[in-house]
C-alpha cells in the first residue's frame, strides 16, 4: 500500500528534526508538499463556531496541524510558549498580523499592530516565535481557507491577549480531529 503524501511529510519532517534541531529545511518541506498535494482535504474538518485544529502527527519533536478557516474565521492574538511555528497556505489564503507584547506598548491598554501580510499562494510559508511578535491568524478574503502548521515543539496551552486591553488569559488547546477522525471530545479552539 502506497503511502499518503501528508504522511510522507510527516517521516521527512522526523528525519529533518533528527538531523537538525533548529530544523533548516522545514519551510521548504512544507512549501513543497503545499504546492504538489492535495491528500490533506481528507483529513480537514470545519466548524462553523470557530477555525478547526485538526492533528496530523505528533512527537516529541513537533506536531503538525491542519487549521481550517470558515470565512471570517480568526484566531485570538496569541504567543507560541517559546516554540517555533511555521505556517503553508494549502487552501484559499489568511491574513496574518503581527502584535507587539503589552510591555512594548508605549501606551498601556490596546495592542498595537506591527505589520500585517496575506498570504494566499499555496506554496508560501511564514515563519513566527514569540521573540518575533505575537500574532493573529484570519481568513482572509471573505473565504474559507486550510493552513498547515508545525510547531516544534509541541505545546497544550498559550497565551491569548485582548486586543483591547493587552489582558492575558491561558488557553487550553484542542484538537478537532486526530489523524482525519473527529476527536470524541472535540470542541474548537
Amino acid at each position: 500500500m502506497k503511502n499518503l503524501p501528508l504522511l510522507d511529510l510527516c517521516q521527512d519532517l522526523t528525519r529533518e528534526f533528527q538531523r537538525d534541531s533548529k530544523g533548516s529545511q522545514v519551510a521548504s518541506l512544507l512549501s513543497r508538499y503545499a504546492s504538489d498535494h492535495q491528500d490533506w482535504r481528507d483529513w480537514a474538518m470545519f466548524d462553523t463556531q470557530c477555525y478547526t485544529r485538526n492533528l496530523v502527527h505528533h512527537e516529541a519533536q513537533f506536531e503538525l496541524l491542519l487549521l481550517c478557516w470558515a470565512a471570517g474565521q480568526k484566531s485570538p492574538i496569541h504567543n507560541h510558549e517559546g516554540q517555533r511555528c511555521w505556517m503553508a497556505v494549502l487552501d484559499g489564503g489568511v491574513t496574518e498580523t503581527l502584535f507587539h507584547f503589552p510591555e512594548e506598548q508605549t501606551q498601556p491598554g490596546m495592542l498595537s499592530p506591527k505589520s500585517a501580510a496575506r498570504l494566499c499562494a499555496r506554496n508560501q510559508v511564514a515563519f513566527i516565535t514569540d521573540e518575533i511578535a505575537l500574532h493573529e491568524i484570519a481568513a482572509a478574503g471573505g473565504a474559507a481557507a486550510v493552513s498547515l502548521h508545525l510547531y516544534s515543539r509541541p505545546f497544550s496551552t498559550c497565551q491569548v491577549y485582548d486586543r483591547e486591553t493587552g489582558r492575558v488569559a491561558v488557553r487550553q488547546l484542542s484538537y478537532y480531529s486526530v489523524r482525519g477522525q473527529r476527536a470524541l471530545s472535540a470542541r474548537p479552539s
